[in-house]
């Protein structure tokens, strides 16, 4: 009777060991910071031109190691080239006076989308940047 009692209980156990729900929760912890970096690393730009695009170098080293980073840097990197795009097309379009507001909005933007997708993403979750084209999807 004994012996069907502790059988019992080690199979009751075998797949719940605590030490992988710690393993667990710490990939979770650390995936979820590095999706902060990856959307907070675009400010790089600010201060070095092109230092924005460090957030495409982050995802490409660690979209392996974190399955979870690979949906945030897709988001990046597309919203990094619709930006690109949005202003070239505002650039022409100053000729017009339409350029003017349209590059201060993507200048709001490039601003507010990064912080909101970095906040978002300490909390564990997926923020995809409005007005976004889908290269990578």
């Amino acid at each position: 009777l004994t012996e069907g009692v502790m059988a019992m209980n080690e199979e009751s156990t075998a797949g719940s060991s605590p030490s992988s729900s710690i393993e667990d929760g710490f990939e979770e912890k650390t995936a979820r910071e590095w999706a902060m970096i990856l959307h907070f690393s675009m400010f790089a730009g600010y201060l070095v031109p092109i230092a924005g695009f460090i957030a495409l170098i982050i995802w490409q080293i660690k979209k392996d190691e974190l399955p979870s980073l690979d949906e945030h840097g897709r988001l990046v990197a597309n919203w990094l080239i619709s930006s690109v795009i949005y202003g070239v097309v505002g650039f022409f379009l100053i000729f017009l006076v339409i350029g003017i507001p349209m590059l201060a909005a993507l200048g709001i933007c490039n601003i507010v989308f990064p912080l909101i997708g970095g906040l978002k993403a300490n909390q564990g979750e997926v923020w995809r940047y409005p007005l976004t084209i889908q290269f990578f999807s």
